[in-house]
């Protein structure tokens, strides 16, 4: 299976930007749908933007307009460009397989943490 490495995140103040990054240990073509998930203190993890091998794309309601994600297939590499954070960003991030692909048994990652200041 692929392994993913989460990298990028850091302290930001409100307003700042972060870019975020996932390597993968092997090709990532094959697989159609890659996403960023995030996990706050006490909340469940969740979705916050998917990518088809396509270049569809979705997003959270609350990232929508502020958070940019994309994929390099050749580079097997996916990022997550965020803009105007907010406070309410603050969590660990997580990147893995798209929401459907998901199974009780897929593993995730040390993810990055992404704390950002009022």
């Amino acid at each position: 299976q692929v392994q993913l490495v989460e990298s990028g995140g850091g302290l930001v103040q409100a307003g700042g930007s972060l870019r975020l990054s996932c390597a993968a240990s092997r090709s990532i073509f094959s697989i159609n749908v890659m996403g960023w998930y995030r996990q706050a203190p006490g909340k469940q993890r969740e979705l916050v933007a998917a990518i088809s091998n396509g270049g569809a794309t979705t997003y959270a309601d609350s990232v929508k307009g502020r958070f940019t994600i994309s994929r390099d297939d050749v580079k097997n590499t996916v990022y997550l460009q965020m803009n105007s954070l907010k406070p309410e960003d603050t969590a660990v991030y997580y990147c893995n397989v798209g929401p459907t692909l998901l199974r009780r048994f897929t593993t995730w990652g040390p993810g990055t943490q992404v704390t950002v200041s009022s």
